[in-house]
């Protein structure tokens, strides 16, 4: 009689590497290319060693280690950011590999051993599905109740700052409408939903609500953030803490952040840094906020081609780093109001440009005069765009602050 726990015991590692290599390949888990093979692989081999003690024939299975394990990876799944269809997806590749890998002992078996075999697979899979599944609803719950807890004390902020100032608040309130109509929608639909009987909800449905209200919620947080940065800006409130940098580290860790969506859209990121300066005094935090942005940027208005981050050390005690692109490039009349809060250059007559909120490159022109520094454009209508930034070796205390924190005086 064929022992069909042991059979996959001794299977379990090469099932494992098949299963990684199968989930890699495949283009509908999109996020398995941001995973490292441990990563990826987190608590499956737990999975298959529970998979195993259920189908050994000595009837001594652990379902509890099963479901402590199938559990486990629900959570981890919900915090790397998986979404319902690509979990759906990876135990579906498992099924495959699992069958694909013990085939030849399945067929030794004699046909109530195959039947039997292949009915427990097929149950212990299905029951592995369901426990992460739970255990993924639960983990994207409390990620929503967090970002609840999270909007409410930003938007506390943001009211007694829309007191104070007026400005610009039709913009924000229109930018603000789009993803609070979103979660205010979607989360009545799944609190409807919520109150069903049990047997008529539709959990695959329910999860891909509660991903709608998540992206909608960072959508909204993103935009409350950027706006309360600009307002901290103006209110002469914002600060820099000064220390020796190594340049070409930070524009390294910039570069390991923004590198995924500029592969998501085939774009080649080229760097040329060999002019760069070794180190400089300045504020780490602030000077990676206009990296950042400046290659969100890039990125966003281009769909082909690459961006090109150019490093060198200049004459006067100065440094410069410039961002080319070869995206839409900007309208000569719109070069001069590309700094200003809620302006967007739209591609191709879009009404809309998702993911921008019209803010960036107002946050970076104020960080680089924060920073003692210059900003310049260079841009052609479909040929791209280059921002050039302009910074002293070493930023300056302003009189009376102490070298280490540096206050934004008002004007």
């Amino acid at each position: 009689m064929v022992d069909f726990g042991q059979l996959l015991t001794d299977k379990i590692e090469i099932i494992e590497q098949n299963w990684v290599s199968a989930v890699r390949q495949d283009s509908q888990i999109e996020i398995a290319q941001e995973l490292t093979y441990k990563a990826l692989r987190n608590s499956f081999p737990k999975v298959l060693q529970a998979m195993a003690s259920i189908l050994s024939n000595d009837g001594e299975g652990d379902l509890q280690k099963l479901v402590e394990s199938s559990l486990e990876h629900g959570i981890v799944r919900a915090e790397q950011g998986f979404d319902p269809a690509e979990i759906a997806r990876e135990y579906r590749l498992l099924r495959a590999v699992i069958f694909e890998t013990l085939e030849t002992g399945l067929l030794q078996s004699s046909p109530k051993e195959l039947l039997r075999a292949v009915r427990l697979i097929d149950t212990v899979i299905d029951e592995a599905i369901a426990r992460c599944f739970k255990s993924y609803t639960h983990g994207r719950l409390k990620e929503l109740e967090q970002l609840q807890t999270q909007l409410k004390l930003t938007n506390q902020e943001l009211t007694r700052l829309v007191r104070a100032s007026k400005e610009n608040l039709s913009h924000l309130a229109h930018e603000l409408k789009t993803p609070l109509t979103s979660i205010i929608g979607y989360s009545d639909l799944f609190l409807r939903k919520h109150r069903q009987p049990e047997e008529d909800k539709d959990n695959y449905q329910e999860l891909e609500h509660i991903e709608r209200i998540l992206r909608s919620g960072r959508q909204l947080l993103h935009l409350i953030n950027d706006a309360l940065e600009i307002s901290r800006y103006d209110a002469g409130r914002m600060k820099l803490h000064l220390a020796p940098i190594q340049i070409r580290g930070i524009i390294q860790q910039t570069l390991e952040i923004v590198e995924p969506l500029a592969r998501s859209k085939e774009l080649q990121l080229v760097v040329d840094c060999d002019r760069a300066p070794e180190e400089v005094v300045t504020d780490a935090l602030r000077l990676q906020q206009v990296l950042m942005n400046l290659l969100s940027n890039a990125i966003r208005y281009t769909e082909t081609g690459s961006i090109h981050i150019t490093c060198e050390t200049q004459p006067n005690q100065t440094w410069a780093i410039a961002i080319s692109d070869t995206g839409v490039g900007i309208e000569p009349d719109n070069q001069t109001q590309i700094f200003d809060p809620y302006f967007r250059v739209m591609p191709n007559n879009q009404s809309y440009l998702s993911n921008s909120t019209g803010l960036g490159l107002a946050i970076v022109a104020r960080l680089v005069k924060l920073l003692q520094g210059e900003v310049e454009l260079a841009s052609q209508v479909g040929v791209g765009s280059t921002f050039t930034v302009t910074l002293p070796l070493e930023v300056k205390p302003a009189e009376g602050m102490l070298p280490q924190e540096l206050s934004l005086q008002s004007e």
